[in-house]
C-alpha cells in the first residue's frame, strides 16, 4: 500500500508544472525534492530498491559510516534538452567508478543495473524539479553508498544503503557562467600515492576544507594541491581536476595515482582531440618549471563543469594568465561550449555519451 500511494504521488508530480523557483539564479545548494531512491544490502544481497519520500536517513550509532568513514558517493547531472528530452551524461562511468571505490573500501558493489535504475527512478519521480532548458541550471544527482549496520570494531559494516538523492542546482562557483576563478597552492597534501586519492571516498573531502579556507584567506576560490612526495607536480583542485592549454594546439592534464579520474576531464580531453584536433597528453606537470608555458588553465568536474582559472597563488605571489584578469581564453571557451552543447542535446552525440531518461 505504501509503495502504491507513493507511485500515485509520483504520477501526480509528473503531470504537474515545474516548481516555482528562480531557475536562472539557483546556487549550488541543497533543495529538498519529493523523492529519493533507496536499496538495502543485507545477507549478501541487494533489495530491489524503492522510491521513498523522507530525506532523513536513520542510522545506527555504531555504523561504520560514522566511525570509520565507510561511505562513498558519485555526482552527475540531468539536463533538459532544447527539444524537451531529459539527458544524463555518461552515467555508466559513474556506476563503474562507484564500483571501484566500493571495492577499495570493502563495501558491496552496487550492480550497474541497480545504479542506473536508482538514478533513472529518482530523476523521473522528481520531474517537476528538473530545471528548464536555457536556465543554466541542472538537476544534480548524488548517488551514495554507506555502511549502516551495527558495528564497533574496525571491520566492514553488516548492512549498507544505496541511496540516490537529487536537487536542482546552479553553477558551482558563485560567479557563474564562465567567469574566471583563482586557485592558491596549498601547503597541505590532499592524498598520498597508493592511498585513496584516486577513488571517490567521502573521507577524501573534509580534510580539504581547511586548505580551502586558507586559500580563500589569500583571495582564491579554492585550494590547488601539489604532489605529496615532492610538492612539485600539479595534482588537482579541492573539488575539480585541472586541464592546461599550451602553445602549438596542445592540451595537457596532470597524471598521478593520487587524483580522482574525472569523467568530465576524460570527456573534455576526448573532445579536444576529436573535435578540435588538439594534441592531448596526460603526464606529470612541474608547476614551477612549466608555469610560463601555460596559455590557459581550467578546473573541471561534474559540479564545476569547466571553470577557467585566471590566476594561481604560489611562492608568495600571484601568477596571472590574462593581462586584464577578466578575459576567458578561446580554448577553454570552445571546450566549454562543445561540452555543454553535447550535454544539452544541442549538437549530434556521435560518441553516444548521453542517455535519455524516459519520462
Amino acid at each position: 500500500m505504501r509503495l502504491f500511494l507513493e507511485m500515485m504521488k509520483v504520477k501526480a508530480v509528473q503531470a504537474s508544472a515545474k516548481q516555482d523557483l528562480d531557475w536562472n539564479n539557483l546556487g549550488f545548494e541543497y533543495t529538498k525534492t519529493d523523492f529519493r531512491f533507496s536499496a538495502i544490502y543485507e545477507n549478501d544481497a541487494w533489495s530491489e530498491g524503492e522510491l521513498i519520500t523522507s530525506e532523513i536517513i536513520q542510522i545506527h550509532e555504531g555504523a561504520p559510516a560514522l566511525h570509520y568513514a565507510q561511505q562513498c558517493f558519485e555526482g552527475l547531472k540531468a539536463q533538459t534538452a532544447k527539444d524537451g528530452r531529459i539527458l544524463l551524461f555518461r552515467p555508466k562511468l559513474n556506476a563503474q567508478r562507484m564500483a571501484i571505490t566500493a571495492e577499495r573500501l570493502s563495501m558491496p558493489i552496487v550492480p550497474d543495473e541497480l545504479f542506473l535504475k536508482g538514478v533513472m527512478e529518482a530523476v523521473r519521480a522528481n520531474q517537476s524539479w528538473i530545471p528548464p532548458y536555457g536556465s543554466g541550471a541542472s538537476l544534480y544527482i548524488r548517488p551514495l553508498l554507506i555502511g549502516v549496520g551495527e558495528n564497533m570494531g574496525l571491520k566492514p559494516a553488516k548492512s549498507y544503503e544505496f541511496r540516490v538523492m537529487v536537487s536542482p542546482v546552479g553553477p558551482y562557483y558563485k560567479s557563474g557562467g564562465l567567469a574566471l576563478i583563482s586557485l592558491a597552492v596549498s601547503d597541505f597534501d590532499r592524498a598520498a600515492p597508493h592511498g585513496t586519492g584516486d577513488v571517490k571516498a567521502g573521507a577524501n573531502y573534509p580534510v580539504g576544507l581547511y586548505a580551502t579556507k586558507k586559500a580563500k584567506e589569500l583571495g582564491a576560490n579554492e585550494a590547488l594541491y601539489l604532489d605529496s612526495a615532492e610538492h612539485r607536480y600539479l595534482e588537482e583542485a579541492g573539488s575539480a581536476n585541472i586541464i592546461i592549454a599550451q602553445a602549438d594546439n596542445k592540451l595537457i592534464t596532470p597524471k598521478s595515482d593520487a587524483i580522482l579520474p574525472s569523467i568530465t576531464r576524460r570527456s573534455i580531453m576526448a573532445i579536444a582531440e576529436q573535435d578540435l584536433g588538439m594534441k592531448i597528453e596526460e603526464r606529470a606537470i612541474d608547476l614551477r618549471a612549466e608555469v610560463d608555458s601555460f596559455v590557459e588553465v581550467a578546473a573541471c568536474g561534474t559540479a564545476a563543469v569547466l571553470s577557467p582559472v585566471g590566476k594561481i597563488w604560489f611562492d608568495e605571489g600571484w601568477h596571472n594568465f590574462y593581462e586584464n584578469g577578466e578575459q576567458v581564453g578561446p580554448v577553454m571557451q570552445e571546450l566549454y561550449d562543445l561540452l555543454c552543447q553535447l550535454q544539452c542535446g544541442e549538437r549530434e552525440d556521435h560518441l553516444d555519451w548521453t542517455q535519455e531518461v524516459k519520462l
